[in-house]
């Protein structure tokens, strides 16, 4: 077992997987932005994991980040413990009409690897960046599908530390949620498909890339769609209509190419884009009246109020 060393805050049990202090996270958001986690830690497995958080001292917050491509974290970073799923969480198999993959699977591997047995209805997985585990917990979706659509069941750890079997009734679905609680971290799920003709799911993936290539600054530093679509309406075409389309923050600025996209244009802060965020939102409500949600999950602390430990480490 791994010992923890003496730059690790108190109450931080050893682990069979890798434990960082102070580790930046701008390099790891799509946005390229955020300060430190004051710890990070990448568990081995799920036993791994669960003994972890049986021993992890109960006032230490926990946060589950994946591959960082629908957050934005703040400047001052993350205090506690951030945890992020690789290795063992990243495997994708099962058998028959079933896909069985980790949470830490990317969500376009887990429909290449469908598409790869013959299994058809997971190609939506190709248009959202992300992992599997944050595909489940915020019931993503694109193209007519989402996850409720497809989902067999899962796994995940609570805060003590116990792993839960999951069924559809117990996930609780809804428009880009689950009922789960936020500090249950998924770990695993078991997605169905439909068997077809693999050139025929092949081509509906290579639609589905195309036209998010069409639509999207896939190529920019973003974090995907910036606020939940209203009931009946497009966020995007809110965005157009009360004139936001064309605002900016510093080196923070909505996308020419589609509204509900906020881009880093080069050394925003993650103030700016949470500030451009809010600006955008403000100018929404006052021409139509509606109050738009985040779809990004912002997350951390302001400049100069993160971890104490971290400050000027991790930057």
């Amino acid at each position: 077992m791994m010992a923890v060393d003496s730059s690790m805050p108190a109450g931080i049990p050893p682990a069979r997987g890798r434990l960082r202090a102070c580790v930046a996270l701008s390099e790891l958001t799509w946005f390229r932005v955020g300060g430190p986690a004051e710890v990070m830690f990448r568990p081995a497995d799920v036993a791994d994991l669960s003994k972890f958080l049986r021993r992890l001292a109960p006032e230490l917050p926990v946060t589950v980040l994946g591959v960082g491509s629908n957050v934005l974290v703040r400047d001052g970073g993350i205090a506690g413990v951030v945890i992020r799923l690789g290795g063992a969480f990243a495997r994708v198999g099962g058998d028959g009409a079933e896909v069985v993959t980790g949470a830490g699977a990317l969500d376009g591997n887990v429909a290449l690897a469908a598409a790869a047995r013959g299994l058809a209805g997971l190609e939506f997985l190709s248009g959202i960046p992300g992992t599997i585990g944050g595909a489940l917990r915020m019931n993503a979706g694109a193209y007519g599908r989402e996850m409720r659509d497809v989902v067999v069941a899962a796994e995940a750890v609570d805060r003590g530390g116990t792993v839960h079997r999951l069924g559809p009734e117990h996930l609780g679905f809804g428009y880009r949620q689950t009922a789960v609680p936020e500090s249950w971290i998924f770990t695993r799920a078991t997605l169905r498909g439909t068997p077809d003709n693999k050139t025929a799911i092949a081509a509906r993936i290579d639609e589905i890339r195309a036209a998010r290539e069409r639509t999207q600054p896939v190529r920019e530093r973003t974090g995907g769609s910036t606020f939940k679509n209203p009931p009946g309406r497009k966020a995007w075409e809110l965005i157009r209509d009360a004139g936001a389309a064309n605002l900016s923050r510093g080196a923070a600025l909505v996308s020419p190419q589609h509204a509900n996209f906020l881009i880093n244009t080069g050394g925003a802060t993650a103030a700016d884009l949470e500030n451009l965020g809010l600006a955008v939102a403000e100018r929404v409500h006052a021409a139509s009246g509606i109050a738009l949600e985040w779809e990004i999950h912002v997350l951390g602390a302001a400049a100069g109020a993160g971890p104490a430990d971290c400050e000027g480490k991790g930057a």
